[in-house]
């Protein structure tokens, strides 16, 4: 009897036990992450393509685009070194850097155009990971001695080396922040000696050097202005190179890079003093001025610049015809227009002010804009005056003035040296019909 109760406790200890024992569990399998450059930066790593030769690497990247070469770069740190290396070469420089620019056909043309696109991406994407003063220093250095991308080395009315030039800035530099396209523009400044050439020619007297005058124009517009398809951007380099310069200066650079040109390519220095210029000469001068301008907040320094830098713009080389005035108030749009008006009012040059509205009138019946839009302006003028023989004297000032300028077109239409001129007597005309139209629509806003 003993004996077997021992081995029932014995039975009931082992029982117990493994009812406790807690099964045996596997082990989780672990994720382990390993980056690009762990992968591939290490020769011994077995990477496929250092394995290859140099040579044979080579015959690959030959037969490559530019775009594909660039999109290759971004594999690696070790492929971009590599293909630094590669592009460095004379033999590639001399393959694949085209210096040829006077295409006869208009699709040779915009070949050469989207191949420094394509350049421009690729030096973008080669150089990402340098600082920008290096990257400034590799990439121009490829560039630098092409006689097409420097001004007064190639003077061929077809040549499109300032267009690809531009192109490629563009691509390269696009997304960059301010501080590295004024590092940009400093850069290119000390390679193209450009202040040192803006200051020889805006110093000068109007209708000299006007060869370097219009080689300055296209390597600024195609080079640094033209390509960018924002206005911040092209706001920012206009900005970088009136900037160093005084009021008059301002001006006087201003006409350089967007005043009107003749059809033989020289500046209409005194066709502004002359005769009234169709819009088309006026135009890119009065965007140049809205984009300088636009999107500044109206502070009392900002509109005093804007007035000043007009001034001396509107009296280049001489005071312009009033109409040329009245012209480009027209095209910079209503608030601009406003401005000027409301300075003159203010400042009580009541002359003037009527005198540029006969003429505002004048060009939007000529130009084909609605006679609202002028009335609606002189309508904001009489509230600049804050009384009503003020208001008075100023419309007495204007229709004293419309049947002044009448006056003047009359004898000059019906004098000896004038008779065969069609063009003052068609004037004449334009502005009879202008008096009609702007007193029709001015008198049924009164009687509203």
């Amino acid at each position: 009897m003993v004996r077997k109760a021992t081995r029932n406790v014995v039975k009931y200890t082992l029982t117990h036990k493994s009812h406790k024992r807690t099964p045996r569990r596997r082990p989780l399998p672990t994720r382990t992450i390993v980056t690009r450059s762990q992968c591939t930066v290490d020769t011994t790593s077995g990477s496929f393509f250092h394995s290859l030769p140099s040579e044979v690497f080579d015959m690959i990247l030959d037969k490559l685009s530019v775009l594909e070469i660039s999109v290759f770069s971004m594999v690696s740190k070790a492929i971009t070194r590599y293909i630094l290396d590669y592009i460095s070469t004379l033999a590639w420089k001399n393959k694949t850097i085209i210096q040829s620019f006077h295409h006869s056909t208009c699709i040779e043309q915009r070949s050469t155009i989207e191949h420094y696109r394509d350049l421009g991406l690729l030096f973008k994407r080669c150089t990402l990971l340098q600082p920008t003063k290096d990257r400034l220093k590799f990439i121009f250095s490829k560039f630098s001695q092409i006689p097409c991308f420097l001004m007064e080395q190639c003077l061929a009315p077809d040549c499109i080396g300032f267009s690809s030039y531009g192109v490629f800035l563009q691509t390269l530099i696009a997304g960059w922040d301010e501080l590295e396209c004024h590092r940009v523009f400093n850069f290119l400044s000390d390679l193209t000696n450009l202040l040192q050439k803006i200051e020889a020619v805006i110093v000068g007297k109007p209708g000299v050097r006007w060869d370097q005058k219009l080689q300055l124009r296209l390597f600024c517009r195609k080079v640094l202005l033209d390509p960018w398809p924002s206005q911040p951007e092209c706001q920012f380099w206009l900005m970088q190179l009136l900037k160093p310069w005084p009021m008059v200066s301002q001006a006087h650079l201003l006409f350089i890079l967007y005043g009107p040109l003749m059809p033989e390519g020289t500046f209409g220095w005194q066709d502004l003093v002359e005769r009234g210029l169709p819009h088309c000469a006026l135009w890119d001068l009065a965007r140049a001025i809205l984009l300088l301008f636009g999107k500044l907040e109206a502070k009392c320094q900002t509109i005093n610049s804007l007035l000043a830098i007009l001034e001396e713009l509107i009296v280049i080389p001489q005071p312009w015809h009033v109409e040329n005035v009245a012209r480009l108030l027209v095209l910079c749009g209503s608030s601009l227009c406003y401005t000027v008006l409301a300075s003159k009012a203010v400042n009580g040059r009541l002359l003037e002010i009527s005198r540029l509205i006969v003429y505002i009138i004048l060009v939007c019946e000529k130009d084909g804009y609605h006679m609202t839009w002028a009335v609606k302006m002189v309508q904001q003028i009489c509230k600049v005056f804050s009384t009503a023989p003020q208001r008075f004297c100023f419309i007495q000032q204007l229709e004293n003035t419309f049947s002044e300028v009448t006056r003047e077109f009359f004898q000059l239409s019906v004098t000896e040296n004038h008779l065969d001129d069609r063009e003052t007597f068609q004037t004449l005309c334009f502005l009879m019909d202008s008096s009609a139209r702007f007193h029709t629509k001015f008198l049924h806003m009164f009687l509203k």
